[in-house]
């Protein structure tokens, strides 16, 4: 990545790391030597109030003042020579006292060859610097007012020289510290990043409506924190868009049946004023002609009546059919199931229609079918027959017969009304169950159907959640429906 934070991070601490190693350097090489120098100094100082204190206590010749000077020394790295007022030598110190007897008694006496920078004066010392051959030290000399004379020496190496060293040391081991840390903070960026990358992929497969991946940091830190609310976000928005997902499902089931009502609703318009114009047109006609008084004599006023009569009695079993077509569809109708014998129900309807059937000269055809009892509403069974059958004695042609059949399927009976004739074209068998749909538009006209029949045959069937079907012979057609039997109990 061009902006890696990984990156970033390690150049980051590369540069403060060197930028802190050039800092010190600068800080050692201006003030390292004047703070070696006071510090000295102020260890000088430290050994001189000691060495006060010891000589007001009035015991610098027992054995408790040598060992308290010893700790000084040791502690201090000083050398020490202590005189009394006689000038005689009171305690020197283990590392080189003796050495500075000759260089105290030359401040005394007022002698001395050495190179020296007086640093500060006081009213019972001296503090300088001493520079003898190569060696330089920090020297402090006095008389106290107990009649002690004292000298102090501690050597002070070459600062500069100490500086560079020190410098030089310390950039070695900046440098080597600067690429050790880079490759650490290289490896932890890389350790810190990584949960950063697999965030980014998930967000970035979520673009895409991919939820699927999931974060498993087990670290429990801030960025876990942060994964284990992507996860949660990730299912959010997956339940969120299978919810809309559904409800857009949903909304477009609803135009698309909104768009087939109002399609349906303007073709039952059309269909009903098709159906309704040809009646009302006679109905006026006729009418008309019986109030001009067309034909005075009475046969003609009685036709007139008649075809009045029959063409409203058309209008008016269209509309019932119309009224039923419309309960069923839409669920206004409670079916009632109840048990019946649906062979005798058939028998009975067949009783009923043999003089319609002897008028148009056509023979019914009935096997000695023993009774079989079925669950389903029994008005609107006989309903459905009565469709089939009327549309079979108005189609019926050839050999003119009508077989009726109730053929026994597992669990269901399958009641079927055949009729000799001509078989209903191929492309028409789907349209069938169409509201106001004729094959022969002319026929249908003739015997006064109205093309509703098959369709409250269809909405009956679908109502009680039974099927339904026609099928086509070559010297006829059958249509059928089932019902479900049920079983005879003994005794």
């Amino acid at each position: 990545m061009k902006h890696s934070i990984r990156r970033k991070f390690s150049l980051i601490f590369i540069g403060l790391m060197a930028g802190t190693i050039l800092l010190c350097w600068f800080i050692n090489t201006m003030f390292l030597g004047q703070y070696y120098i006071r510090s000295r100094i102020r260890i000088i100082y430290d050994a001189y109030n000691t060495i006060r204190q010891v000589a007001n206590s009035d015991t610098y010749s027992t054995v408790e003042f040598s060992r308290e000077l010893d700790n000084v020394c040791r502690r201090f790295n000083i050398t020490v020579c202590v005189m009394d007022s006689n000038s005689q030598t009171k305690y020197v110190s283990f590392n080189g006292g003796h050495e500075l007897e000759t260089q105290l008694m030359g401040y005394i006496f007022g002698f001395y060859s050495d190179t020296v920078e007086v640093l500060e004066e006081g009213g019972d010392y001296v503090l300088q610097r001493l520079t003898s051959g190569d060696n330089q030290y920090l020297e402090m000399y006095g008389r106290l007012s107990t009649g002690i004379s004292f000298i102090m020496r501690t050597p002070i190496e070459s600062i500069r020289e100490s500086a560079k060293i020190a410098n030089r040391f310390f950039a070695y081991v900046g440098i080597l510290g600067t690429v050790a840390g880079g490759i650490i903070m290289w490896f932890m960026a890389w350790r810190m990043t990584r949960p950063i990358l697999e965030l980014s992929r998930i967000s970035e497969q979520m673009v895409h409506l991919n939820f699927e991946a999931q974060y498993t940091g087990k670290t429990k830190n801030e960025i876990d924190l942060l994964g284990e609310n992507i996860n949660k976000l990730s299912a959010s928005l997956e339940r969120s868009i299978s919810e809309l997902k559904t409800a857009n499902n949903e909304l477009q089931k609803d135009i698309e049946n909104k768009v087939a009502i109002d399609e349906m609703r303007k073709e039952f318009l059309a269909n009903v004023s098709h159906e309704l114009k040809t009646p009302i047109a006679l109905i006026q006609g006729y009418a008309e002609g019986l109030s001009e008084g067309v034909n005075d004599d009475p046969e003609s006023r009685s036709f007139y009546c008649e075809v009045i009569m029959d063409e409203a009695a058309k209008m008016n079993g269209m509309v019932q059919k119309l009224l039923t077509l419309n309960q069923l569809e839409f669920g206004n109708e409670v079916v009632a199931m109840e048990r019946f014998d649906v062979t005798a129900l058939v028998r009975n309807y067949l009783q009923s229609a043999a003089i319609l059937t002897r008028q148009n000269h056509i023979e019914v055809c009935l096997e000695d079918y023993a009774p079989i009892y079925v669950w389903a509403d029994e008005y609107k069974t006989e309903e459905v027959f009565t469709n089939y059958f009327s549309n079979a004695v108005n189609h019926c042609s050839g050999d003119r017969k009508i077989v009726i059949t109730l053929e026994q399927r597992e669990q269901k009976v399958r009641v079927g009304v055949f009729n000799t004739g001509i078989p209903i074209p191929e492309e028409s068998l789907p349209h069938l169950w169409e509201k106001f749909y004729k094959v022969d538009k002319a026929r249908t006209r003739e015997y006064g159907g109205s093309g509703v029949g098959l369709s409250i045959v269809k909405a009956i069937m679908d109502s009680m959640n039974q099927g339904y079907g026609v099928e086509n012979f070559q010297n006829g057609v059958l249509f059928w429906f089932e019902l479900e039997t049920v079983e005879e109990c003994a005794g």
